[in-house]
């Protein structure tokens, strides 16, 4: 009892300490705030500045882009980031990321949820374990580090962004931000328990990275890597969404589709087309003449290819314009990589929606995955990031392609890159 009266006067005491100095003034820190927050005397002055006014002040966002060894992962071999691409990937880090989510859902959400550090490194980081390339990494929803940043288009008054150049973007950076990004929005409001039951049964966390993109779209996945976990799928799924292109997305429909499709599911599949902003009835539109093939495996005890039942889109035939983002089948040399691969025709097709769909077969078999899968998971990812965030996945995606598509306006009236001093 006498300790227990000892230590409530002492709180008493420090309770009133406390309040007596609560009603000082302080006027005067004990600390120099004469001393900038950007060091004008460094060779790097200008940019840091511009971090620190474009980053810092609005975001509270540190973007690491010199190279330190403590920040990085040990495991891998790595480089510093090119400091001209380091700046360049900030500017659009700020117009493709920053200003598109604020402009949907106020100024106060990136503030509140994004990161804290962007960690720029020049080289790839390849896991030693599974031979895979790490794009990008997230540490407790606080630092995203982002890799190959040294393998950037440069840019300059001579040299324009086009359609490849901006893929590449998407593919090496973009999508990895939103991907990063999801996970802090789902580690902060769940997502539904319904989404992993949809292919609870084909998950597989070690063996994810040997299953090609036919299987994994046939299986309701859009990404191999969206095969390698729940919460892996529901955000590979959102960012599928945003950054994907067009072509990549009818890839993975026409995959998904091929083996056959629940009733009422072929009206799904035109309205996601159509949400993603793919014209099928464009007069030359690829999707009026494609071509399925066959997939052949080798046998050594007969030295002969075996057909499979699976199949394959022509992609590997196809030839991307970057200036008018349309396909066209290639020259000869994509005929010999056919033969090569042993791929053997299976079915052409001159229009998706009157030619393929009466085609795939409608099946009632509850345990169908494929396209059906993956209506549902798009059904349910798209809804909670609606719901619990008011932002609807596919307005987003319109945002960033409208951004892209002026990318160039953009690099010549808004960004400078400052050279060392």
């Amino acid at each position: 009892m006498k300790k227990i009266l000892y230590i409530i006067g002492i709180a008493a005491i420090v309770a009133a300490f406390s309040s007596c100095r609560g009603e000082e003034d302080f006027t005067e820190s004990i600390f120099n705030t004469d001393i900038p927050a950007v060091d004008p005397t460094k060779a790097t002055y200008e940019f840091d500045q511009w971090l620190y006014d474009n980053f810092m002040v609005p975001y509270n966002v540190e973007v690491k882009y010199r190279f330190d060894m403590s920040a990085s992962d040990l495991n891998f071999q790595l480089t510093p980031a090119d400091y001209n691409r380091s700046q360049l990937l900030s500017h659009f880090i700020r117009y493709l990321f920053y200003d598109v989510y604020t402009k949907f859902a106020g100024e106060d959400f990136m503030k509140r949820y994004g990161p804290r550090i962007f960690h720029f490194i020049g080289s790839s980081g390849y896991s030693p374990t599974t031979g895979t390339e790490v794009l990008g990494t997230a540490s407790g929803g606080v630092k995203i580090t982002l890799y190959n940043v040294n393998e950037m288009k440069p840019y300059s008054d001579r040299v324009k962004y086009n359609g490849a150049d901006v893929d590449v973007l998407n593919e090496k950076y973009f999508h990895t931000m939103h991907h990063e990004f999801s996970h802090i929005l789902h580690q902060t409001k769940s997502y539904p328990v319904t989404f992993g039951q949809v292919t609870s049964g084909s998950y597989d966390p070690i063996g994810w990275q040997d299953r090609d993109s036919v299987w994994t779209h046939q299986h309701g996945y859009v990404t191999h890597y969206a095969s390698s976990a729940t919460y892996e799928d529901f955000v590979e799924t959102l960012s599928c969404i945003i950054t994907d292109t067009k072509h990549r997305w009818m890839n993975r429909i026409i995959n998904a589709a091929a083996m056959g499709v629940r009733q009422g599911d072929k009206e799904d599949i035109l309205e996601l087309i159509d949400s993603l902003d793919i014209v099928l009835d464009a007069p030359k539109s690829h999707w009026n003449n494609f071509t399925l093939y066959e997939e052949s495996e080798y046998n050594d005890q007969t030295d002969e290819y075996d057909p499979t039942n699976r199949y394959v889109l022509d992609e590997h035939r196809l030839l991307a314009d970057p200036t008018t983002h349309t396909y066209q089948v290639v020259n000869k040399a994509a005929d010999a990589y056919v033969d090569q691969y042993k791929y053997k025709e299976l079915r052409k097709f001159t229009s998706f929606k009157d030619d393929f769909l009466p085609w795939v077969k409608v099946s009632p078999d509850e345990d169908l995955t494929g396209i059906n899968s993956l209506l549902k998971k798009l059904d349910i990812a798209t809804k909670w990031y609606k719901e619990n965030w008011g932002l609807y996945a596919f307005t987003l995606r319109r945002e960033v392609g409208d951004r892209q598509a002026k990318i160039n306006d953009f690099l010549k009236d808004e960004v400078t890159i400052y050279e060392l001093k």
